[in-house]
């Protein structure tokens, strides 16, 4: 009796304990946008979330680049955070549209992960249109078992537990689709996740529209871009799976208006639904 009264104790204790995610993008805005509402959530209840960028993002804008740009977009990032309540947000050093699945840059994933002692991991799948997030996928992948190792990069201290692993969600098929394994319904923090987004104002209002050949749509107001960067991202684009993925941890009866989906890597621990339900403490309990 005394055993089953501890162990209750034990798992009392460790639920009450901060979570700790990072996500880890490419770009210094990719966080925002895969899992910026499910970050706000997640730090509004306590827990620990960090973004890093493994780019500057120095090479993304049509009018400027090098380090002028990398600056700007490092100061958008923390503003960012700011906005959002997250922890931290970590720039790294390597440039934009030259990331490379290579040792060195490898070693400075298993350190950040380890660094922050993860439960959580999150990053993009390695089917992308970009190099930067497809080698970033690579980086992330290779590193899910390494975080264990003491004899490699040992100047961290290798994690004794295996984070779980995620992906963010995209919409490539080739070779193979994204599986909404977990989805968050953000309707309550959509808001400040554009607010966010609305830090990173050479991207969401410069760079990406001109790329897009819209830029004249852009409106010069601030008050009515952001407004207009809401309608751009309020699309939830729900397929059957997603929409049975949403009813297995939300139930029936509800169309969601916001969410974020993450995908399950197999390189990493492989949760139990309970395990998610904890490690995601804004779903309903069963």
């Amino acid at each position: 009796m005394r055993a089953l009264l501890l162990l209750a104790l034990l798992a009392v204790s460790m639920a009450a304990q901060p979570l700790r995610i990072i996500a880890i993008g490419a770009h210094p805005d990719d966080c925002d946008i895969k899992f910026g509402g499910t970050a706000v959530l997640l730090a509004k209840m306590g827990h620990q979330v960090k973004f890093v960028s493994v780019t500057n993002g120095d090479a993304g804008h049509h009018e400027m680049g090098g380090q002028v740009l990398a600056n700007r977009r490092r100061a958008e990032a923390a503003e960012s955070a700011r906005r959002l309540g997250i922890a931290e947000y970590e720039v790294m050093e390597n440039h934009d549209g030259e990331l490379t699945p290579s040792l060195d840059v490898r070693r400075q994933i298993i350190r950040a992960i380890r660094n922050w002692k993860a439960d959580v991991v999150i990053t993009h799948r390695t089917n992308d249109y970009h190099p930067d997030h497809r080698n970033t996928g690579i980086l992330i992948q290779d590193a899910a078992y390494m975080v264990q190792v003491p004899n490699i990069v040992s100047d961290a201290p290798a994690l004794r537990k295996n984070p779980v692993f995620l992906y963010f969600s995209d919409y490539f098929q080739r070779p193979n689709p994204f599986r909404p394994d977990i989805v968050i319904d953000i309707e309550a923090a959509f808001e400040q996740k554009i607010n966010g987004l609305d830090a990173h104002v050479s991207q969401f209002y410069e760079w990406l529209p001109w790329v897009s050949g819209v830029s004249e749509k852009v409106p010069k107001d601030p008050a009515a871009r952001k407004a207009w960067l809401r309608s751009e991202r309020s699309n939830p684009r729900l397929n059957d799976e997603a929409k049975a993925s949403y009813a297995k941890w939300y139930g029936g009866g509800k169309t969601p208006k916001f969410l974020e989906a993450f995908e399950i890597c197999e390189y990493g621990r492989r949760p139990t639904d309970d395990e998610i339900r904890t490690l995601f403490p804004m779903l309903p309990k069963k």
